[in-house]
């Protein structure tokens, strides 16, 4: 089947949240229709939270702070059948999780990526840069995936993540669902989508030191000892 023959399916998308009040508006209105956002409030103080719920969004609040602590608070006020992760900061596009969603949905891959394109001057700063291609080939080292990007925009079904048991709450979440994913046997692939100049200035890859850190969080999750999982069913929980 191809992605033109499957209907994007209905999904959750979670949106890890932290002082994005001036991109909310731009995110959230480019939500696919039907789905549901939930925005995962991580202690912002710019009024973040009103401003998701007066637009229509489920709210959660995470109360530990860390990109993975809202990711997986995300995840598991999730109900759909297939979970969507986005950036918050208008960097991202999530009307593209729609396709993405449907090739899923047709079985073309267990967890799919977006591959960021960079668009627009500043989108993606040469450390940031750097940094993913340093921790790309550090993946493919430890999984063998040929990966070009890391990116936060993925889309694969709830229960067969709640299934890899993820236990990162900080920068390394992203990778450890990718290398416990592949542990575990799944079809992990990439598409390539827009990467634009994102809104305010970024919590983890706005300077050297912040890339660097994370960068250590995810190392750090590349030695852990292989966790195996059941590979996902197509249309059925793990």
């Amino acid at each position: 089947m191809t992605p033109s023959a499957c209907r994007p399916p209905v999904a959750d998308l979670v949106l890890p949240c932290l002082d994005e009040a001036e991109a909310l508006p731009w995110v959230l209105a480019r939500v696919p229709s039907g789905w549901r956002a939930i925005v995962v409030d991580n202690g912002s103080t710019d009024g973040s939270a009103d401003i998701a719920r007066s637009l229509g969004a489920t709210v959660v609040h995470a109360a530990r702070r860390g990109f993975g602590a809202a990711c997986h608070a995300g995840l598991l006020a999730a109900r759909a059948e297939f979970v969507c992760f986005c950036d918050c900061d208008a960097s991202m596009n999530p009307g593209l999780l729609a396709p993405m969603a449907a090739r899923v949905a047709a079985d073309e891959a267990d967890l799919l990526l977006g591959r960021r394109r960079p668009h627009g001057h500043g989108a993606w700063p040469a450390h940031a840069r750097a940094g993913n291609i340093a921790l790309a080939r550090m993946l493919r080292r430890r999984t063998g995936l040929r990966l070009h990007d890391l990116g936060p925009m993925r889309v694969a079904r709830r229960e067969a993540l709640l299934g890899l048991e993820l236990t990162d709450r900080r920068s390394g979440y992203p990778l450890q669902m990718v290398v416990r994913a592949a542990d575990a046997g799944w079809r992990v692939a990439e598409t390539d989508i827009p990467y634009l100049p994102r809104s305010g200035k970024s919590k983890v890859t706005g300077t050297w030191r912040g890339t660097w850190n994370a960068v250590r969080d995810m190392r750090r999750v590349l030695a852990e000892p292989p966790v195996t999982q059941p590979a996902p069913t197509e249309g059925t929980s793990v």
